[in-house]
C-alpha cells in the first residue's frame, strides 16, 4: 500500500504542474471568457421607457438614457437615484448633467429612491412603470453589470416587456479588464455580487 501511494504521489505532483502550465498558457483566454460573462445586452427596439439605473457616478447610463429617447426607442428615461449624495438624490444630479450635456430636461422622469442594490431598484422600479401605464421598457446600465441587472429585473418583470441596454465603461474592458486597477476592482466586485445574485442573496 505504502509503494502505491509511492508511485501515485509523482504523478499527482505532475498533474498539478501541468494544470498550473496549462492555466498560465490559456490565461487571456479564460480572462476574457469571464470578462465576457458579465456583459449580456439587447439591441434596442421601441419601448414605453428607458430605465436608468443609478450607481454610475460619470453619467454615461444618463447620457445614453437621453440617446434612447433622442433616437426614439423611448418616450422618456425613468432616472433612478437613491437619497444619498450629500443631502441629494442621485437622479437629480443625473439628470442635471444631462441637461448640461444638451439633453432636454423633459426627456427625463426623475425617480428618487431609497434602493441599496440592483435588486432594490427592480421592486421599486417596476411597480412604478406599472403605476405609469407602462408595458415595455429598455434597462439601461453599465456593459458590465447588464448580465446580473437583466437577471433580477426579468425575474420580478412579470408582464412586462424588457430589453437590456449597455452602456460602454471607461475602466472596464472585457477582453483587458486585468490591465488597469479600475478595472479589476469592477471585475471582482461585480462576479461576487453575481456568485451572491445565483446564491440568492
Amino acid at each position: 500500500m505504502a509503494l502505491l501511494r509511492s508511485r501515485k504521489a509523482p504523478l499527482l505532483i505532475l498533474f498539478l504542474v501541468s494544470l498550473i502550465l496549462i492555466a498560465g498558457i490559456t490565461h487571456r483566454l479564460w480572462m476574457v471568457a469571464l470578462g465576457k460573462y458579465l456583459i449580456a445586452a439587447d439591441p434596442p427596439a421601441r419601448a414605453d421607457y428607458a430605465v436608468v439605473l443609478a450607481g454610475d457616478f460619470y453619467g454615461r447610463r444618463v447620457l445614453a438614457g437621453g440617446e434612447l429617447v433622442r433616437q426614439g426607442f423611448a418616450g422618456k428615461a425613468l432616472v433612478s437615484g437613491p437619497r444619498w449624495c450629500y443631502g441629494q438624490a442621485e437622479c437629480d444630479l443625473a439628470v442635471n448633467f444631462a441637461v448640461n450635456h444638451g439633453y432636454p430636461a423633459e426627456y427625463f422622469v426623475k425617480f428618487p429612491d431609497d434602493a441599496t442594490s440592483t435588486r432594490d431598484e427592480a421592486h421599486t422600479i417596476l411597480p412604478e412603470l406599472r403605476r405609469l401605464g407602462a408595458h415595455s421598457f429598455l434597462l439601461v446600465t453599465s456593459d458590465y453589470h447588464t448580465r446580473r441587472a437583466g437577471r433580477l429585473f426579468r425575474s420580478a418583470a412579470g408582464d412586462l416587456q424588457m430589453r437590456v441596454i449597455a452602456v460602454p465603461d471607461e475602466n472596464y474592458h472585457a477582453d483587458s479588464w486585468w490591465l488597469n486597477r479600475e478595472g479589476q476592482k469592477t471585475f471582482f466586485l461585480e462576479w461576487s455580487k453575481t456568485v451572491a445574485t445565483y446564491l440568492g442573496m
